[in-house]
């Protein structure tokens, strides 16, 4: 055998190389993310330990109170000479609060300490509200958000806008256990906020505007419809007895296992909006429904709504049907605070 011979089948062409290399790209970039994971979870160890041995110093009272305001400033200078800029003063004031803020973190850091990074612990950390700061956790947790998912949710207020039609346990709830989604109702929020279109206050868009907008942003208005959302289609098509009609969006929900129709209103919800979204439910029941599917649901989106109107066009229809409004900008968190507060005030806590 010649054994210059240049094979017939170059080796970087054949199966068996080529699952090989995919293997060995696998390996690789599942460790490379394990060992980020392992470094992160280790840092967040370490920074509650910093501040345990802080808080542990002053309660201990080695330190006298004329002196108290004096130890981060003390520590950052020492510290900072023997390790650089991570032990500035700042790292300590939050290395403190994060000890004070989740002083039983030996016995939940696996979940804490493994799932969310340290930038994650600041982002809650800076939320003095222990019942907003637990929902946010639980939240972030639960659906995996960024840290930068983690913002725009505190901007937005989720907590405050899921908690305000809620009643007292119903908010602990929501602050133990985030948002869980078990019923057709546990989707909903109110308002729904768009303000990642960053449409200027003064301009006015169409109901095809805003619809190509949301679609354009899908992924922070995903974000915003909360987990389990699927995108199926815009437009889509619902055509009977040689008519056709179009639903703005259709989402599939992955755990409620069901349809998603949403249709966006400008100005105020009237009674054939609601009709019309009655209509595609019964279409999608029965048309596009498969075996496992539960019945649709139909969420119309409006800048305005009027209480007694819906009340009353809903009237023996299903349950599934839901009018909620959106708005386009932030909205105002003191008066949804307020509401909040004024709830758990009236249930006696």
């Amino acid at each position: 055998m010649d054994l210059n011979t240049t094979p017939s089948t170059p080796l970087n062409a054949s199966d068996g190389y080529r699952q090989l290399v995919q293997q060995i790209s696998d390996t690789y970039t599942q460790g490379r993310v394990q060992a980020v994971q392992a470094v992160n979870a280790q840092l967040v160890q370490t920074y509650w330990q910093v501040g345990r041995h802080i808080v542990e110093f002053e309660q201990a009272g080695q330190v006298r109170a004329e002196y108290g305001k004096a130890l981060i400033d003390t520590l950052a200078a020492d510290l900072g000479l023997r390790h650089g800029k991570g032990f500035s003063r700042s790292n300590l004031i939050r290395f403190r609060q994060f000890y004070l803020a989740y002083p039983g973190l030996a016995d939940k850091g696996a979940t804490l300490s493994h799932q969310l990074t340290w930038s994650h612990i600041v982002e809650l950390l800076k939320i003095d509200d222990p019942l907003e700061r637990g929902f946010y956790e639980q939240q972030a947790l639960r659906e995996r958000w960024s840290v930068r998912e983690l913002v725009r949710q505190k901007d937005s207020a989720l907590f405050l806008r899921l908690a305000a039609s809620q009643d007292k346990a119903g908010i602990l709830q929501l602050a133990a256990q985030g948002q869980v989604v078990e019923q057709p109702a546990d989707l909903l929020r109110e308002p729904y906020v768009f303000e990642f279109l960053k449409i200027p206050e003064p301009y006015q868009v169409s109901e095809t505007q805003l619809e190509t907008l949301l679609c354009d942003h899908l992924q922070p208005f995903l974000l915003e419809l909360g987990k389990g959302f699927t995108f199926v289609g815009r437009q889509y098509r619902v055509t009977i007895n040689g008519t056709h009609h179009r639903v703005d969006l259709v989402f599939y929900h992955r755990i409620l296992r069901c349809f998603v129709l949403i249709d966006l209103k400008l100005g105020e919800v009237q009674h054939h909006d609601i009709g019309q979204m009655n209509l595609y439910l019964g279409y999608f029941a029965n048309e596009e429904n498969v075996e496992g599917d539960n019945p649709p649901v139909g969420i119309i989106l409006s800048r305005q709504k009027d209480e007694l109107l819906v009340e009353y066009a809903t009237y023996g229809m299903s349950s599934q049907l839901f009018v909620q409004k959106y708005q386009l900008y932030l909205p105002d968190r003191e008066a949804l605070r307020r509401e909040l507060e004024e709830t758990l005030r009236e249930a006696g806590q």
